[in-house]
């Protein structure tokens, strides 16, 4: 465990990062449809996230030991630390970590976290990192709905690209434009505070 501490460290300092590295194991179990939804409540001191896809899913046996870091589906490595870690921080922010997955079905990933706690990551740039994910990742159907007790901002990408009129979300106008777009959006709703 004393490995992970000093990992942590190092590796994915704010939860932005951590949900860029989930969201990116759906789309490496092909995906089509990923649906991220954070509840961000200062009331109920609760920072909640849940991703959700209709990738290839897991088998029982391989989802008993996902959280376990020399278990991973990637050829590019044989240390997957994404769960692990984020397990890590949930437990010691008083949250909690619960996986779901089917093969041929897809998985359901939900971790959440005490808001005040002094040791919970900082959500870090958010936008930015959703806007990296879904030019990354065009041919994919992202939902992400960001509640917070002030409100809710839900961005669908299949609306994005009829917006768009057929305009690539790789292009740097349009990626500084999504950017601010989202940031404005997460603003008006007090998301974070």
């Amino acid at each position: 465990m004393q490995i992970f501490n000093n990992l942590n460290i190092y590796c994915m300092k704010e939860l932005a990062m951590h949900v860029y590295d989930l969201m990116e194991n759906s789309t490496a179990a092909n995906a089509k449809d990923v649906k991220l939804t954070i509840v961000d409540s200062l009331k109920n001191n609760d920072f909640h996230f849940a991703i959700e896809d209709n990738g290839k899913g897991m088998s029982p046996e391989f989802l008993a030991k996902v959280t376990d870091p020399y278990t991973t589906s990637r050829t590019t490595r044989k240390v997957g630390l994404g769960l692990p870690l984020i397990k890590m921080n949930t437990e010691k922010c008083g949250g909690g970590m619960k996986l779901t997955s089917q093969v041929g079905v897809g998985t359901r990933l939900e971790f959440w976290f005490e808001h005040n706690n002094w040791d919970r990551p900082p959500m870090g740039d958010l936008p930015g990192t959703l806007v990296m994910l879904l030019s990354a990742h065009e041919d994919i159907h992202f939902v992400i709905t960001y509640r917070t007790d002030e409100g809710e901002f839900v961005l669908d990408t299949d609306e994005l690209k009829e917006a768009l009129g057929g305009m690539s979300m790789n292009d740097i106008h349009i990626i500084n434009y999504l950017k601010e777009m989202i940031a404005e959006n997460l603003k008006e709703i007090h998301a974070n505070e």
